[in-house]
């Protein structure tokens, strides 16, 4: 890979998914042999580690010993994608730090390939983030994300309330991420594993497991359906991962 790749998934408001859609991202990647590690800002007690340990290393984000930790090893590290997960509320501020420490400027002349995965919520409240994050997005990749995972009602409100938002950033993307089985979301959450190990019907260590062969079925088709939207935007093309043979997908 030419240049390092950041993929920011995150939110100011709170319960909209944002981890789940982190986990996607790195379950697609690893299907797709893009190496990947991952920073999980929900400091001292991530979830994202909890599903992806071997790749993911907890954060605080509003330090800069950890920002140092993530940006200073961008081109010292084999993976030439990372992922971070940012804790809820921190999206702005977080931006706000990349622009002061150059990140934003290296990203905008092409050094770093930046991109953003905003995921929104069923408020209006959600749709007035966009307004805040709006002034960081030059130089960065920008997908909205339209997360059903957690609620079946969703953007309710006039369609043209939501274009007056959404048009504020140019070349913006949205994205969908459709509902799961309510059992079956529930199951890999107590299961405590990638979605593609308990598609496989594995443990966390590749032992064999005792899932569910229906609720594996449902977490395979909705997956698909997150993939279809990832290689629909071209991802492993936007970090510049050369395209090999998918694995995992069983």
């Amino acid at each position: 890979m030419a240049k390092p790749a950041v993929v920011v998934v995150g939110a100011d408001k709170g319960g909209v998914g944002k981890t789940t859609v982190s986990r996607t991202l790195l379950d697609y990647f690893s299907a797709n042999n893009v190496p990947t590690r991952a920073f999980d800002t929900e400091s001292p007690r991530g979830t994202l580690k909890r599903f992806h340990p071997d790749i993911t290393e907890i954060v605080d984000m509003t330090t800069t010993a950890d920002q140092m930790k993530i940006f200073d090893t961008l081109n010292a590290v084999s993976p030439s994608v990372t992922v971070i997960d940012v804790r809820a509320g921190l999206l702005s501020p977080a931006l706000a730090s990349l622009r002061d420490i150059g990140f934003l400027d290296a990203a905008k002349a092409g050094q770093i390939t930046f991109a953003v995965f905003h995921i929104l919520g069923p408020s209006i409240a959600s749709l007035e983030e966009i307004a805040e994050t709006a002034n960081f997005m030059s130089g960065a990749k920008y997908f909205l994300v339209k997360n059903f995972i957690n609620d079946t009602q969703f953007f309710q409100w006039d369609q043209a309330t939501y274009n007056s938002y959404f048009h504020r950033i140019k070349d913006a993307t949205e994205l969908t991420i459709p509902k799961l089985n309510e059992m079956a979301y529930e199951q890999v959450e107590v299961s405590s594993v990638p979605f593609l190990k308990f598609v496989a019907n594995k443990g966390m260590n590749d032992e064999a497991a005792n899932y569910s062969f229906v609720l594996r079925g449902y977490v395979r088709h909705w997956l698909a359906n997150v993939w279809s939207e990832y290689d629909r935007i071209r991802l492993t093309d936007i970090v510049g991962a050369k395209t090999t043979a998918r694995s995992g997908e069983k």
